[in-house]
């Protein structure tokens, strides 16, 4: 993995010179703006340091290699602390999965591992000081395990950190099969001389880009951009749109316009009419792609025109089938974008079976609702890596136009190791 720092005069700047650089997978991992100092610099403007980050071949190395890349490692980090975090104890199991662990981190696999930089640090040290606690506290009450002649003190205090992690995250719901694979790929670029700070970066970097830079929604390119939300009943559907609508029409100063196809709920409509009337955008009800087309004839001069569409069962073919006849029925001259708006309190089999359901219907990206009604994240991450859709936005709440923001990859990464 390498991560680099970026800065331009706008954070568009310092992202595009990031792109250009790592390449159209570059991640961007944190923005920070940086105000000038002192009396004359008053009036010149802030620019923007960007941190990016994207994954690299592995790069075996030699034993000197090694001990001259772990020296240097050694002397560039510097955690400092920033914020409390607190993190619950895990609950004892009578019985537990079988890790894929069941072995001490070896030197026989050593590669390189990036300096991570200091804003992400700063998110670490007080979690994994209180992960060493707990491994201390959790060792003094497990039974000793049989150590190899292999298995230096070093390696086997790595073991059980990884095991804190692997039981950490799957009592935040994360799948088996993906614990294990960012433990994986954590211990790849890991060696018997990295310390629990070195492994807690590591799973940190894999799991933000796992989830990736959210996707939202693209205000370039013609106009009215057409934007398609759909999903399962109860979701927060019709809410979602009044948040993103007044984002764009407060924060953007974009033309906003709503049309519904939900003619299945009574009151539906007349919700949507309540929060068009509050942003001052005008509302239509649609009964078939013909009419969505007309209706956007009308519509010429506005930015962006948000279509609400009726929940439905993922098993009801007939109502996803009128779905999918109205998207695809949108004219080729207008630009859509498909968002598929799912609850996080949803099971993770349904959810799978939602996302195949829909990816029949379009392609789509992900709203995550909901967040403030469950403390599990892990359902995020799994959808995200079972789908591959990308994640846009996400609500924790119902107040409108609060209660939203763009995907927060780093607070639902640090939910899921355990923080707060």
């Amino acid at each position: 993995m390498t991560i680099k720092k970026f800065q331009g005069k706008t954070q568009e700047e310092a992202t595009e010179k990031a792109r250009q650089e790592l390449g159209a997978g570059a991640v961007v991992m944190n923005v920070k703006e940086i105000k000038p100092k002192g009396l004359f610099n008053f009036f010149k403007g802030s620019t923007f340091e960007v941190t990016a980050a994207i994954e690299e071949k592995e790069q075996f190395l030699n034993a000197v290699q090694m001990a001259a890349m772990q020296q240097k490692k050694i002397e560039n980090i510097n955690l400092a602390a920033d914020e409390k975090i607190s993190i619950p104890l895990p609950a004892e199991k009578t019985v537990e999965p079988a890790p894929s662990y069941q072995r001490p981190v070896t030197p026989e696999k050593e590669v390189v591992v990036n300096k991570s930089e200091s804003d992400i640090e700063k998110k670490l040290e007080n979690l994994s000081n209180i992960l060493e606690k707990k491994l201390s506290e959790d060792g003094a009450r497990e039974a000793e395990m049989p150590v190899t002649p292999k298995a230096s003190p070093k390696n086997l205090e790595n073991f059980k950190f990884m095991k804190m992690l692997y039981r950490t995250m799957l009592n935040n719901d994360v799948n088996e099969k993906y614990v294990n694979q960012i433990l994986d790929e954590a211990e790849k670029v890991t060696n018997s001389g990295s310390n629990v700070d070195i492994i807690l970066s590591n799973v940190y970097q894999k799991m933000i880009l796992k989830l990736g830079e959210p996707n939202c929604i693209d205000l370039s390119g013609k106009k009215p951009r057409v934007i398609f939300f759909v999903g399962p009943t109860g979701v927060g559907k019709t809410t979602t749109i009044a948040k993103i609508a007044a984002k764009y029409k407060v924060e953007h100063d974009k033309k906003v316009a709503m049309l519904t196809a939900d003619t299945y709920r009574i009151a539906a409509a007349e919700q949507l009419k309540i929060y068009a009337n509050i942003l001052d955008a005008p509302v239509k009800i649609i009964y078939s792609a013909e009419e969505l087309n007309q209706a956007l004839d009308t519509l010429a001069e506005y930015d962006l025109v948000f279509v609400d569409t009726a929940g439905f069962s993922h098993k009801n073919e007939e109502q996803r089938e009128d779905i999918k006849k109205l998207i695809d029925g949108l004219e080729p001259k207008y630009e859509k974008e498909v968002y598929l708006v799912l609850s996080a309190t949803t099971k993770y089999k349904d959810l799978m079976e939602i996302v195949d359901i829909y990816k029949e219907i379009a392609e789509y990206k992900i709203i995550f609702t909901k967040l403030d009604e469950t403390t599990s994240f892990g359902n995020i991450l799994n959808i995200r890596l079972y789908s591959g859709a990308d994640l846009s936005y996400m609500t924790n709440g119902q107040s409108v136009p609060d209660d939203f923001e763009v995907f927060n990859t780093q607070m639902v990464v640090k939910q899921l190791l355990g923080g707060k």
